[in-house]
């Protein structure tokens, strides 16, 4: 893990930044502490922005959000401290999301729709030598049933409605959290395994998820 350890400095002052958007959990802010986000771009020329409160591109048009929307979508998973819980995160991009809530979680599986996408970060998981994250190349928004149920899910982009298929992966009280759009923004919703909903602020948009597994990228 010594090639994800942050530079103490800028990581200090990402934390106060996030502190400032609202993000509070100790767990989440730790991680978000220890975790470079320069291990997850492939363009060294953006290092310099990693610890920056900017959205990062990253290969087949897609990006790396701001932290403070990342640790928004973590601290709304409520994972308990232990290391104890099981999360299927759908929309693995770079995997930096994915490798932040490992280190809150026991067991994290993600999908990724783009096959580049999904063996960089299979590849990066190898190099980093992480051994409790599995990612699939698969459309995300069936989920991986095969190895649930999950304690936690979460869609790291836009929906404008949950998919159905996604609640029978919940294990009894478990949590869901969605970007949902909502008129003309969107809205962090939470929905409990037994039906409870709660609509929470979500600072900045994210990029929608887009149905299917795409077969050019």
């Amino acid at each position: 893990m010594a090639e994800l350890i942050a530079d103490p400095f800028r990581s200090a002052r990402l934390v106060l930044l996030l502190r400032q958007e609202g993000v509070t959990d100790d767990g989440v802010l730790r991680a978000m502490e220890t975790i470079d986000r320069t291990a997850f771009v492939a363009n060294d020329r953006l290092n310099p922005l990693a610890f920056e409160d900017c959205v990062l591109p990253i290969p087949c048009g897609q990006i790396i959000p701001r932290p403070a929307a990342t640790g928004q979508l973590l601290q709304a998973l409520q994972l308990k401290q232990g290391r104890e819980s099981r999360v299927l995160l759908i929309g693995a991009g770079s995997g930096y999301t994915a490798v932040l809530a490992a280190q809150l979680a026991s067991d994290v599986f993600a999908v990724e729709r783009y096959q580049t996408l999904t063996d960089d970060f299979r590849s990066r998981i190898v190099e980093l030598g992480l051994s409790n994250i599995a990612v699939r190349w698969e459309d995300g928004l069936i989920g991986w049933p095969e190895r649930g149920p999950y304690d936690r899910i979460l869609l790291t982009g836009a929906v404008e409605d949950v998919p159905d298929l996604l609640f029978p992966q919940l294990a009894k009280g478990g949590l869901l959290v969605a970007p949902v759009v909502s008129g003309a923004g969107q809205t962090l919703l939470r929905i409990h395994e037994g039906g409870r909903r709660e609509n929470m602020p979500l600072t900045y948009p994210l990029p929608r998820l887009t149905e299917g597994r795409s077969q050019v990228l």
